[in-house]
């Protein structure tokens, strides 16, 4: 099989107004992600099926979207790929919902496109949600993109400098001391290590509630660390990061005006929203709002050298 050409190919039809680049921009560790990225007119995004590795690429296209599966998993992303770009997200409802706060109704109405991706694996994402665990985006970057590149291969398909993710079992067979390089000190590279070696049976989670149950019973990964994995793994338009260093300030400044807000704050104000509070959050970043800035940011550290 020759990896650099597809092995199959399909059309998607998305509805009138679908925001593509925002839609799937959230696969994506930033402009350099080592496993998704936009190329050449396209979004590539690599991972590990149960038939291999693959790489799905999405090109949008006089309205439509044309999706190409490459590598032994290709059969696999194919038949995932309108999740992947979010057109299984379900808005209905939400419009209703947004109308009881003129923030949000303003937002969903100007992102009404944006939909949800929904990639049906957890391990993945749960690699990068732990590695960016108490840490600034840069330092998480660095961890990450250094550990796909150690653990993970070359990703099928023409773009060269693609990744499939590491296998789960290499990662929960490696020491945490061969971490500690990447900037990942022992406290997440034993979270992770631990995550990895039940990934199997993660992978098999029904739905959000099960995942979320079953990923925060693993020592070292909380509320946050799910919800950052079922909003991408499900779609799951409903989570929330508890726990996150900016958004409830986000939350409270947007929806009430506060500076600073804790988590309950942040509860407490989306909770007319429910069944859509992620979603909400969602709008918040796509609209790039924040609260006023006091103080200095949180300095960027290197675990490699203590």
């Amino acid at each position: 099989m020759d990896m650099t050409e597809p092995a199959g190919t399909r059309t998607l039809h998305p509805p009138p107004g679908y925001r593509f680049s925002g839609t799937v921009r959230t696969l994506a560790m930033g402009a350099h992600d080592p496993c998704a990225r936009f190329a050449g007119g396209a979004f590539w995004w690599a991972t590990r099926t149960p038939a291999g590795p693959a790489t799905l690429a999405l090109r949008p296209a006089a309205g439509d979207l044309h999706a190409s599966g490459y590598g032994p998993g290709a059969d696999w992303v194919l038949d995932r790929a309108d999740a992947v770009a979010g057109l299984r997200d379900d808005t209905t409802g939400f419009p209703a919902l947004a109308g009881r706060h003129p923030v949000v109704a303003r937002l969903a109405h100007e992102f009404d496109g944006l939909r949800l991706p929904a990639t049906g694996q957890i391990f993945p994402r749960l690699l990068r949600a732990v590695l960016e665990q108490k840490v600034t985006g840069k330092e998480a970057f660095r961890a990450y993109a250094a550990t796909v590149r150690r653990f993970g291969s070359p990703a099928p398909g023409p773009l060269t400098s693609l990744w499939a993710p590491p296998p789960p079992d290499v990662v929960a067979a490696t020491p945490y001391w061969v971490f500690h390089p990447f900037g990942v000190e022992q406290r997440r590279a034993d979270t992770l290590r631990r995550a990895a070696a039940v990934a199997d049976r993660l992978e098999r989670c029904a739905d959000p509630a099960d995942a979320t149950r079953r990923l925060t019973s693993i020592a070292g990964i909380g509320p946050w660390t799910a919800a950052e994995v079922v909003r991408i793994a499900f779609g799951d338009a409903d989570a929330v990061s508890v726990g996150d260093y900016h958004i409830p300030n986000t939350v409270a400044w947007a929806l009430a005006g506060e500076p600073r807000g804790d988590d309950a704050r942040m509860l407490t104000l989306l909770e007319a929203f429910r069944g859509h509070r992620g979603r909400v959050c969602g709008l918040l970043a796509a609209a790039g709002m924040h609260p006023p800035r006091y103080g200095p940011r949180m300095p960027i550290r290197s675990f490699a050298r203590f």
